[in-house]
């Protein structure tokens, strides 16, 4: 019933999803499927969704509305994945007649039987909670394929109070090492593997009683399929010394970190349900700048927590001065329901949210400013990744950026190949972006 049949795939959401739906991918390519990207040939379509904000869901239930306009035409039948129907089915089921099969997180591999009873019975299909959590190395890249992500564990169990993950991906759940360090190996030749989790740092505790982490990452490093690894969604907490020194002297680490602190303040910050204090995360910086000069750190905050007063968002914004990040993103408080801090008082106005992330970023692009601007004049490693059309230039990213939340370089060279590092004479820079040349540019 399914032979011959065209799959699409639209993933939404976060680097961690995109991983999802890259073994997704996988699976219906060791079945031997074609996977287009015209949505106009494709008959089986895949959305895979996120939920984790309400902007997300609006974003998740548009796209299947929009795509729905296709069916009649090609298009057959619509299987949405994910986040979205993991929490949400009961309340989508009825009003959502577009969707011909409902999958959650870890239903994947029931995709084939719930589209076979989708066609024999012609009736819509709820697969929700009937798969296992499985794992499988099997992937189809969707970046480009000089780098790729690694998704190390799933769910979470620090519950913060305005967050949904472990109501939509249960508890922390480590992936074994052994599977992880076979997943990468198959991603072949890699200028860079970036290592995700809701909380990386975490890794091991659950499967093996203690703390893996800096082990994965010494196994990672020994493989010679990867030239660079960077780290992503290190909660402060769980930054040993130990993992310190290793990203000190682990010469495939990129020095760069993200490690996500949402606020400031001791008192939001309980309120929130994080373990950290104002004064442990500067004490935190100082260490890792001690030990590892130059270190580049980003970070996440969310401006608007029910009752956050005006002089605790003063004090996140002169934080912010003080921290000296190179990059973060502010995000207004999303109300969830289903978490602790829905039914908080001094919930806050939208207008006040709007107005505080409007001055936090501000702030932040004085700061990245003065420290983009040391970079002029000074030759640094860039990876190439590809040709800004626009700018007329190669576009490419030192290791103060990853891919999608921070700043590109911009750099004018004789030549130069899609996932090779260069050597790039810095010339100038902005609140982003850094800009400049390698030595065989002969051009003005």
């Amino acid at each position: 019933m399914l032979a011959n049949k065209k799959f699409g795939v639209i993933s939404l959401g976060c680097d961690k999803n995109r991983v999802d739906t890259e073994k997704l991918l996988g699976l219906l390519k060791t079945r031997g499927y074609t996977v287009t990207s015209s949505l106009k040939e494709t008959q089986i379509l895949i959305i895979n969704t996120c939920a984790f904000l309400q902007s997300a869901r609006e974003e998740a239930i548009e796209t299947i509305l929009d795509c729905a306009e296709y069916k009649g035409d090609d298009l057959e039948k619509i299987v949405v994945t994910g986040c979205l129907p993991q929490k949400f089915i009961s309340e989508l089921f009825d009003p959502l007649q577009e969707v011909d099969v409902f999958l959650g997180i870890n239903d994947y591999e029931k995709i084939f039987e719930a589209l076979e009873e989708a066609y024999k019975r012609e009736e819509r299909q709820n697969f929700v909670g009937k798969g296992k959590d499985g794992y499988w190395t099997e992937r189809v890249l969707t970046t480009d394929e000089h780098y790729a992500y690694l998704k190390i564990a799933d769910g979470c169990y620090n519950h913060c109070t305005y967050c949904l993950i472990p109501k939509i991906r249960g508890k922390y759940r480590s992936y074994p090492m052994e599977e992880l360090l076979t997943e990468a190996e198959n991603l072949g030749e890699l200028a860079e593997l970036i290592l995700v989790a809701q909380d990386t740092t975490r890794y091991g505790e659950d499967l093996y009683g203690e703390n893996k982490f800096v082990e994965l990452l010494r196994r990672l490093s020994a493989l010679e399929n990867i030239q660079k690894i960077r780290l992503l969604y290190c909660y402060p907490d769980v930054i040993t010394d130990e993992l310190i020194e290793e990203l000190a002297s682990n010469e495939k680490i990129i020095k760069y970190m993200d490690i996500p602190l949402q606020h400031t303040e001791d008192r939001v910050l309980k309120l929130m349900n994080r373990k950290g204090t104002r004064k442990g995360y500067l004490q935190l910086f100082k260490k890792l700048r001690e030990r590892i000069p130059g270190i580049a750190i980003r970070s996440t905050f969310i401006a608007g927590f029910p009752s956050e007063t005006e002089e605790e968002f003063e004090g996140m914004k002169a934080f912010i001065k003080e921290a000296r990040l190179f990059n973060c993103g502010f995000f207004a408080y999303s109300r969830e329901p289903d978490t602790g801090a829905y039914r908080l008082k001094g919930q806050i106005h939208h207008a006040t949210k709007k107005r505080r992330v409007k001055a936090l970023y501000q702030t932040q692009e004085r700061v990245a400013q003065e420290l983009l601007s040391s970079f002029v004049g000074k030759r640094i490693e860039v990876l190439c990744d590809g040709i800004d059309y626009d700018k007329n230039c190669f576009v490419g990213r030192a290791y103060c950026n990853a891919p999608d939340i921070d700043g590109k370089v911009y750099f004018h060279a004789g030549e130069a190949m899609q996932g090779e590092y260069y050597e790039v004479l810095i010339e100038r820079n902005d609140s982003y972006d850094l800009y400049g040349r390698t030595d065989d540019y002969e051009g003005e």
